[in-house]
Order: structure tokens, then C-alpha cells, then sequence
């Protein structure tokens, strides 16, 4: 029994530094991806302001003879998404196929930010466990300065963990929030043009 005991003490010890590497990758990670995510907020204000006076003009005019303002910024992928409807005369069946592929592009935006919200914490759990073994055996022996340390490593994983899911969490909210008035704001030109089509 103490073999086996052995042996999963060993292999949980081998974990140690490769959780503690990718911690370090998952925290460059979330402190990228909260830099590009204030950049993106920023455009977005913009974009919002913008694509509002849009919407606030096609209840007065024809949607198939409507020019979309070049100077909409901030959301490259929602202003392709109307000129590739433009191009194709607001066809129905294209327009589905453009919507859909706006929603597959979007939902693969997302997956790095849920990526980082279930990774984040589970690499801190084990950093945080896999020192605890060492740190009771530094304690039962009275070996202070071992226990110190493991439980030092221990805490810090917990932590850098935490804050990767939260990073991951902010970020997934309010992405999925502009996705999903995104896709309500293409959904409600590409019927208004159906209509008039």
C-alpha cells in the first residue's frame, strides 16, 4: 500500500512545476487579453453612438437604397457583415448564411475567454494542493521553513488562479453582452430589408 501511496505522492509532485509554468502562461494570458479587451471597449463606445444614429435613420428610409456610413468604427466584423449584404442585393438565404457565420465567428471570440475561466482556477486548485502534502510533512516533523514555503506556493497559486478566472469571467460577460446586441442589431436590418426587399 505505501508503494502505491509512493508513487501517487510522486506523480502529483511531477505536476507541481508544470502547473506552476502554465500559471504564469494563463496570467500573461488574462493581462493580454484585459489589454485588448480595454481597446475593444473603447472602440465599442464609439460603435455604439454610431450604429444608434444607423438604427435611428433606417426607420425613415429605404433599407436597400440606405449607404451605410464609412465612418462607423469599431466593429469591423458587423459593418463586413453589411456590406457583404449589400453586395448581395439583401438576398434572404444570403443574409442567413451571413448571419450565421457572424454568430459562429463570434461564439469562437468567446471560447479563449471561457478557455481562461475554467483553466484559471483549476491550475490554482492543484498548485494549491499539490504542495500541501509536503508542507504537513514539514509540519509533522517540525521542519518550519519547508512548511512555509510549500504553503507560500500554495497560497500564491490560489491566487494568481482566482484572478485568471475572474480576468476570463468580466471579459466573457460583456463580450457575450456585445455579441448578443450585435446579432439583434443585424437580425433587425436584415428583416427590415427583407421586408422592403
Amino acid at each position: 500500500m505505501s508503494f502505491l501511496t509512493n508513487i501517487l505522492y510522486w506523480i502529483a509532485m511531477a505536476f507541481l512545476m508544470p502547473v506552476v509554468v502554465l500559471l504564469v502562461v494563463a496570467f500573461v494570458w488574462s493581462l493580454f487579453m484585459l489589454g485588448g479587451f480595454y481597446g475593444v471597449y473603447m472602440e465599442r463606445l464609439k460603435f455604439k453612438r454610431d450604429i444608434g444614429q444607423v438604427l435611428s435613420d433606417l426607420r425613415d428610409k429605404n433599407i436597400p437604397e440606405f449607404q451605410f456610413p464609412e465612418s462607423i468604427n469599431g466593429n469591423r466584423r458587423f459593418m463586413a457583415c453589411l456590406k457583404e449584404a449589400v453586395t448581395l442585393k439583401w438576398h434572404p438565404v444570403h443574409v442567413e448564411k451571413i448571419l450565421a457565420d457572424f454568430e459562429v465567428k463570434g461564439e469562437k471570440e468567446l471560447e479563449a475567454s471561457k478557455i481562461l475561466i475554467r483553466i484559471g482556477p483549476m491550475l490554482g486548485l492543484m498548485g494549491t494542493l499539490i504542495p500541501l502534502g509536503p508542507a504537513l510533512v514539514g509540519l509533522a516533523s517540525g521542519d518550519i521553513g519547508t512548511m512555509a514555503i510549500n504553503m507560500q506556493v500554495a497560497f500564491s497559486t490560489t491566487v494568481v488562479g482566482i484572478f485568471c478566472g475572474a480576468i476570463g469571467f468580466v471579459t466573457h460577460l460583456v463580450k457575450k453582452r456585445w455579441f448578443v446586441e450585435d446579432i439583434n442589431n443585424l437580425q433587425y436590418i436584415f428583416n427590415l430589408a427583407r421586408k422592403e426587399g
